[in-house]
């Protein structure tokens, strides 16, 4: 069994997988599906080694926060690489490292030093990084890190 995240394009999907495979550099394309009605098709792809369905059905369902991906990065540099990748061109910056990219998918870009500062014993120290987390849009490392330290 295997279990694909999907997403539904009015018309972009084949331009959301360029996009994507641009920003992720470790992706392919999997394939290209044409269905009876030329205005579906379906493509599939890999980002980072997670494949993706995407779907032309001239529907114009919007995305919401109810589901999103996360990318959890390393450090302040690949946190302001995805940030500024998927907010360019249209993208809108939100609250508490979420954005919404040009398709109106919404992403998280949560560095990993974050998701350990909230998981910390000291429920005070790790209450400060939150607060501090909840000022922002794009996460700032070195901001978390003084909240953290005080």
């Amino acid at each position: 069994m295997k279990i694909y995240p999907h997403l539904w394009f009015a018309s972009q999907a084949e331009e959301a997988m360029e996009f994507y495979m641009s920003v992720f550099k470790d992706s392919k394309a999997l394939g290209r599906t044409v269905l009876p009605d030329p205005e579906v098709s379906v493509v599939r792809f890999e980002l980072a080694g997670l494949p993706i369905v995407a779907l032309n059905t001239n529907s114009h369902v919007k995305y919401n926060e109810a589901f999103s991906f996360l990318i959890e990065t390393a450090d302040q540099a690949e946190t302001d690489y995805y940030w500024d990748a998927l907010t360019a061109d249209g993208g809108k910056e939100q609250p508490c490292g979420w954005l919404i990219d040009k398709f109106g998918v919404y992403w998280q870009v949560t560095p990993t030093i974050l998701m350990q500062m909230e998981a910390d014993p000291d429920r005070e120290k790790a209450g400060r990084v939150l607060q501090a987390m909840q000022k922002m849009k794009k996460i700032i490392i070195a901001d978390l890190e003084r909240a953290y330290q005080v």
